[in-house]
C-alpha cells in the first residue's frame, strides 16, 4: 500500500559526506514529516535528524553542525546532507516519513528499510 525507499547510504573516509534519500509512493493523500533514526551495533536507535511540513527541524546533539535535513515540498521526499563524517557516525539509517492515506484521517509513521552507513577512520 505504501513502499518507503532509503537510499544513499556507503562507506566513506573520515571527513567525508554522503546524502540520504527518502521518498514514500503508494496510496497517499499527504507527505508531512521526514526523518531518520540510527542504529549502532551494541546501542539503542536515535534520532539523528526531522524536519515537520512547515519546515521544522530538529537535530541529534551529535550531528548539529554537520548534517543538515530538507524536505522537498512538492513531493514530500526528504533528504539527510551528511558531512564531516566521523567513525562514530556508523549505523544502519533508518528514515520514516508521517503520511495521510487517501480516504483516511489520521496520520502514522511508514518506515523505509535500513541503510548502512561506514565511516573509517
Amino acid at each position: 500500500q505504501v513502499q518507503v525507499m532509503n537510499t544513499g547510504g556507503g562507506s566513506v573516509q573520515a571527513g567525508g559526506s554522503l546524502r540520504l534519500s527518502c521518498a514514500a509512493s503508494g496510496n497517499i493523500a499527504y507527505r508531512l514529516a521526514v526523518g531518520w533514526y540510527r542504529q549502532a551495533p551494541g546501542k539503542e536507535r536515535e534520532l539523528v535528524a526531522q524536519v515537520g511540513q512547515v519546515g521544522l527541524t530538529d537535530y541529534a546533539d551529535s550531528v548539529k553542525g554537520r548534517f543538515s535535513i530538507s524536505r522537498d515540498r512538492i513531493t514530500g521526499t526528504g533528504y539527510l546532507q551528511m558531512n564531516n563524517l566521523q567513525p562514530e557516525d556508523t549505523a544502519v539509517y533508518y528514515c520514516f516519513m508521517n503520511i495521510v492515506l487517501q480516504g483516511a484521517v489520521r496520520r502514522q509513521d511508514y518506515w523505509g528499510q535500513g541503510t548502512q552507513v561506514t565511516v573509517s577512520a
